[in-house]
């Protein structure tokens, strides 16, 4: 073989190494951490966002004849004499219906003979029951019976113009409040007694501030 056979002879090429491909995976692709995952898309029932508006409106019309059907109204507590139960600036729920005045109630009433603004007392007594108070022990007895009363922000020291145990007529609250001796109430004569008719209603549930929100028994 000559000299040029040997240089002009070309070495074959050589071709590159078949590079495998990855298999593509039927398995979605993980997502980066962090990354919220994707929920399927819900397929919405038709008709049910119609069905969802009518079912607000009912429910607002509902809350509407309740309130202008039923007689509620709210009331603020003005003054010490329901304290420590009640306290300024607590505002309360108060309904008159279907009311029948009760033992230990909470009500706002209007005696025009002491003030024209409501005032807020809880009854110690109804029609047929005696209340008698021992001013120098501090409590209150009803039909001779000693009151348990954890309400109170102190016994019941100051006599106002009670002298001789009070039978409540048929139709009337006997009534006090609970920080005994800074209250006006049935122990002074400007209130004495008081008729249901001048009960604006029972004290439900307190609504503001939004630290007392809550039930008051």
């Amino acid at each position: 073989m000559n000299e040029q056979d040997e240089r002009g002879q070309m070495a074959p090429e050589e071709l590159p190494e078949e590079t495998e491909l990855p298999e593509e995976s039927a398995e979605q692709p993980e997502q980066p951490e962090g990354t919220p995952a994707q929920k399927p898309k819900e397929e919405k029932i038709p008709g049910t966002g119609a069905f969802e508006w009518v079912q607000c409106i009912v429910t607002a019309l509902v809350a509407c004849i309740l309130i202008f059907v039923f007689p509620c109204r709210t009331v603020g507590v003005v003054g010490p004499s329901m304290q420590q139960t009640l306290i300024e600036p607590d505002r309360l729920i108060v309904s008159n219906l279907f009311y029948t005045p009760k033992q230990g109630d909470i009500v706002v009433l209007r005696k025009d003979s002491f003030k024209e603004d409501p005032i807020i007392k809880r009854v110690i007594a109804v029609g047929g029951q005696t209340v008698d108070i021992d001013f120098q022990e501090g409590v209150v007895y009803v039909d001779g019976v000693a009151l348990d009363e954890p309400y109170v922000n102190a016994p019941t020291y100051d006599p106002e113009d009670f002298t001789e145990p009070v039978e409540v007529p048929e139709g009337c609250i006997f009534v006090m409040g609970d920080n005994r001796n800074h209250s006006t109430d049935s122990r002074d004569g400007r209130i004495g007694v008081v008729d249901n008719r001048y009960i604006i209603g029972k004290a439900l549930f307190r609504i503001t501030p939004v630290s007392r929100f809550g039930g008051l028994y």
